[in-house]
């Protein structure tokens, strides 16, 4: 039983005649009944009553059709399907984004890529680190950027950019005055933090080279970059901010300075599986996010 023979008994439901069906399917009668008798010796069931005046489908026979439809409606969207992807632009893709990166770096990218590839779906996930590369891991996501490199052998990762920290002060605070700042300036028992689950939250204190128990405890119940920035001002606190959300600070009566630290950065990549078949569309996505980045951080990645 193929896919043939099930077009051939549906053109026969449709039609009433072999003859006509056979005309339908470009082949000859009898190749069009012999193939249908085979299915029927095969299957065990007559599916056709047969006569002069055409044929006639039997009981057992509409329920055959009926599946058979359905597999035939099936096997038209693989097809679909595969030759959407024989265009490497085209299709669907889902990619997933960390919290503290996606609300800045979204309105970056995002339309030049809608209107760059019209015909690709993107999907966007955002959630934190380890949920993402479980679900790259476990094919629910195809892609994701990631500011922290994949451990799992079976994902491999495009370094996109460099993206340096910036110290958030209260107005009015000392180092105010200054432009920049050293990392021994930071009074760590002042230091904001996010909660556990965020790797902005590890960086930071690798950056600054402390652990929790040094840094400040008040700051371990926010959530989402934006509360920890109302947090650092509400509580005359101190935080640092990754350059692509600065403009979150406006109006948040915080100060911002400079790091005079070459280690003050993290860096942004695009993590995918290894067997992911499509090469080219990842290599266009991360040429259209350097592309369309400020120049206050750092590409890495050459087009």
């Amino acid at each position: 039983m193929n896919l043939r023979d099930l077009e051939y008994i549906c053109a026969v439901a449709k039609t009433g005649h072999f003859g006509q069906a056979a005309r339908l399917c470009h082949v000859s009668q009898p190749t069009l009944s012999g193939q249908i008798k085979k299915l029927e010796d095969y299957l065990g069931v007559t599916i056709f009553e047969r006569a002069r005046s055409g044929a006639m489908v039997t009981e057992a026979g509409r329920e055959v059709i009926a599946l058979a439809k359905g597999i035939l409606s099936d096997a038209n969207q693989i097809k679909s399907l595969a030759n959407s992807y024989k265009d490497p632009f085209s299709g669907k893709i889902s990619l997933g984004i960390i919290p503290t990166l996606a609300p800045s770096i979204i309105p970056h990218f995002v339309p030049a890529l809608s209107k760059t590839f019209s015909q690709l779906s993107v999907s966007y996930e955002e959630d934190q680190t380890t949920r993402l590369v479980e679900r790259l891991i476990k094919g629910e996501l195809d892609l994701a950027l990631l500011a922290t490199p994949p451990e799992d052998d079976s994902l491999c990762h495009i370094d996109l950019f460099d993206e340096p920290f910036f110290l958030a002060i209260p107005k009015g605070h000392e180092l105010e005055q200054h432009d920049s700042v050293n990392l021994s300036d930071i009074d760590m028992s002042e230091l904001m933090l996010l909660n556990e689950g965020h790797c902005l939250r590890n960086q930071v204190l690798e950056i600054c080279n402390t652990n929790t128990a040094a840094a400040s405890q008040q700051a371990l119940n926010a959530s989402s970059l934006e509360t920890l920035i109302r947090l650092t001002a509400a509580k005359k606190a101190m935080t640092l901010i990754p350059t692509l959300a600065l403009g979150n600070i406006e109006n948040s009566g915080l100060h911002i300075c400079k790091l005079n630290d070459s280690n003050a950065f993290r860096t942004v990549n695009l993590t995918y599986r290894r067997s992911l078949p499509r090469d080219k569309i990842i290599k266009a996505l991360a040429g259209i996010i350097v592309t369309h980045l400020p120049e206050s951080v750092i590409p890495l990645y050459r087009i």
